[in-house]
């Protein structure tokens, strides 16, 4: 049984996760765990001095978002088919949010966390405090974006962007690998670099592992070059097709000029595009 965490905020883009998210594990038994984080940064930041007490949070805070919940679960069995390989329950939590996130991550054992984003706006958001781009560079759980118009369909085509420099063990990929051992598409290894260099000794060794390790999966490696990561993978993603790009987050090269860079105007893969992100 695979442990499912989704925050939501009740927005449409939280709702479009759900879609996607119910429709990726269609054939997978599974336990979603529906949390809504009242945040504790939204009280307090008018004065730092005054923290309600558990009966103000308890009517200002957790009742509507209890009803909220309610209505959530009530709008998934009206709209979206019943599974009974799904079991849903719900949370509110009063605290920061990546603080709540991490605690329900340990106490219920949570496998992958899912969460709704706008798009590039919402990751480029993330200096400011963007709730996906928080999640997914300061918890250690696998998490998989899914942006504002995200829609799922069949996957197809994945693209797996790495730069070699490091060993990636079982426990990361494990999760990506059940994904495919699930959909069974192909997978796309693709290495950007600026110049037409050479891969150094340890590079290869780990290309090899990667080889090794995706051998019984339809997987094929590309090298690209190109001055700007994110162009480089917002043209692979036209010419391919890619439904899905699953990255590691401590190859930070290639995670941060992928996920969170300024130039948006050209790439629109953050908007259609989900990214899943595996921690070790």
């Amino acid at each position: 049984m695979m442990n499912i965490l989704m925050p939501t905020d009740f927005s449409d883009n939280s709702w479009n996760a759900i879609e996607y998210t119910l429709a990726l594990f269609k054939n997978t038994a599974c336990n979603f765990y529906v949390i809504h984080v009242n945040r504790l940064e939204n009280v307090i930041i008018g004065d730092a001095s005054y923290i309600p007490n558990q009966e103000v949070i308890e009517d200002i805070y957790t009742k509507p978002s209890k009803k909220k919940l309610r209505e959530l679960l009530k709008k998934i069995s009206d709209n979206l088919e019943h599974n009974k390989k799904h079991k849903f329950y719900t949370m509110v939590d009063y605290s920061f949010f990546v603080e709540s996130i991490r605690k329900y991550v340990d106490d219920k054992k949570i496998d992958m966390i899912i969460m709704g984003t706008k798009g590039a706006s919402g990751l480029k958001e993330y200096i400011i405090g963007s709730n996906s781009g928080d999640v997914i560079t300061k918890v250690k759980c696998t998490t998989l974006v899914v942006p504002e118009h995200a829609k799922f369909s069949k996957l197809n085509e994945i693209a797996f962007p790495t730069d070699y420099d490091f060993t990636y063990n079982i426990n990361i990929l494990q999760p990506f690998t059940d994904i495919l051992n699930t959909i069974k598409a192909s997978l796309h290894i693709i290495h950007i670099n600026k110049k037409d260099i050479k891969l150094n000794t340890e590079q290869l060794t780990n290309k090899d592992v990667l080889n090794d390790y995706f051998e019984d999966f339809n997987t094929s490696f590309h090298s690209l070059i190109n001055k700007k990561v994110e162009d480089a993978i917002q043209s692979f993603v036209e010419s391919k097709n890619i439904d899905m790009i699953v990255m590691v987050a401590k190859n930070l090269n290639y995670f941060q000029s992928i996920l969170f860079h300024s130039k948006v105007e050209k790439i629109t893969y953050h908007t259609h595009i989900p990214f899943l992100v595996l921690h070790e």
